[in-house]
């Protein structure tokens, strides 16, 4: 019956050959040999989803929010944690491979790394989704779904450029100290690019001075102050390095921290450096993470940016569920997400920025956090 499937499989292909980028790219789930329902039932299936860590808070949520929606739509999951180790990652996605999954779910740990895998995956008619990274260099991906993340950058730019009045015409200077995200990761680029194309100006015109000399002169050459694997450990490291070589007599005024990991450790730095109420610079973040949240509710991190998982999850969910049914697949991105080989058809959802004052409003009133979580 697989067989008999597989090629009425490439009939279809044959003659669809001018379907828009926003219908489905597999029909596996259309053929009655496939033993799914018709539309309308419940199809069943079995869909793979592949997670970086669950070293990170953020991807823990992802994970286990993704499996429950498509639990609770009828389908069966495969749900693996790869430690950020790309070899373990590529070797679990083989195993869900060998399941022949409808759909194989990925958030790359390096979006470069899986074209071979993912080869493997498109040729048994699997199709490929890409979650939150975007796979690179490889044909072998059907559709993207992740938040606005050049806007993410932009917030955060914004935020430090509102909160030290760069925008009312404050002259300063401010000592600035930037950072970016691990250099494997493509969402990186696009986190510090938003954020850069706001602040480099003020660096250009002197309002902004960058002490340690760690100022990418271009977007290009951000993974020159990349975190590797967006280690915590090595942000506070990194941070103490620059306190201890260019601040001996000064003190930092802002920080572009694009996570939440990269955050804490650099407001752990910032407080063994003796850093407090009164002179604690502008820290900027990402995905309100509960310690980062906690650090807000203290002062001792001024803004994070929201991507409600949840959201993702569930739009994620509804992706694959009509990709299973053969359904025409919601994207609103058919232009910006270029991967090297393929501009991949995408779902972009808008973030929201938190700080103290709307903490409360945002992540208690939604359900993300209780009160408790939070120390409210």
């Amino acid at each position: 019956m697989r067989q008999v499937m597989k090629k009425i499989m490439a009939v279809v292909a044959a003659t669809t050959l001018s379907i828009s980028l926003t219908a489905c790219s597999s029909t596996r789930g259309d053929d009655d040999a496939s033993g799914k329902s018709e539309e309308g039932s419940n199809p069943g299936g079995l869909v793979g989803v592949s997670m970086p860590t669950k070293s990170l808070e953020r991807w823990n949520r992802d994970g286990a929010h993704l499996k429950e929606n498509l639990e609770s739509d009828g389908y069966n999951v495969s749900l693996q944690y790869a430690d950020n180790k790309v070899e373990q990652q590529i070797s679990q996605i083989q195993n869900m491979i060998n399941e022949d999954p409808d759909v194989l779910v990925v958030a790359s740990i390096d979006g470069s790394a899986l074209g071979p895998v993912l080869d493997q995956a498109k040729a048994q008619g699997i199709t490929v989704f890409a979650y939150d990274r975007l796979i690179l260099d490889t044909e072998s991906v059907d559709y993207y779904a992740t938040f606005d993340n050049y806007q993410v950058g932009q917030l955060q730019g914004q935020y430090i450029e509102s909160t030290l009045g760069l925008d009312e015409g404050e002259e300063g200077p401010f000592n600035f100290e930037p950072f970016s995200g691990s250099p494997d990761d493509n969402n990186a680029r696009f986190f510090f690019e938003g954020a850069w194309d706001v602040l480099q100006p003020y660096i250009e015109s002197g309002v902004l001075e960058v002490p340690s000399g760690k100022d990418p002169k271009s977007v290009d050459d951000w993974q020159s102050i990349g975190i590797q694997a967006w280690m915590a450990p090595a942000a506070q490291s990194e941070m103490e390095t620059r306190l201890n070589s260019f601040y001996q007599d000064k003190k930092v005024d802002a920080v572009l921290a694009p996570n939440d990991a990269l955050a804490l450790g650099i407001s752990q730095a910032l407080e063994s450096d003796g850093y407090g109420e009164d002179d604690w610079p502008v820290l900027t973040g990402q995905d309100a993470d509960q310690s980062s949240v906690q650090n807000i509710i203290a002062g001792k991190q001024t803004m994070t940016v929201w991507k409600d998982t949840r959201a993702l999850g569930d739009q994620v969910a509804k992706m694959v569920d009509q990709i299973i049914r053969g359904d025409e697949v919601e994207v609103n991105d058919t232009e910006s997400y270029d991967n090297g080989e393929i501009v991949v058809p995408s779902y972009l959802l808008t973030p929201i920025v938190i700080t103290e004052d709307n903490v409360e409003s945002e992540l208690v009133d939604s359900g993300f956090y209780s009160a408790e979580d939070l120390g409210l």
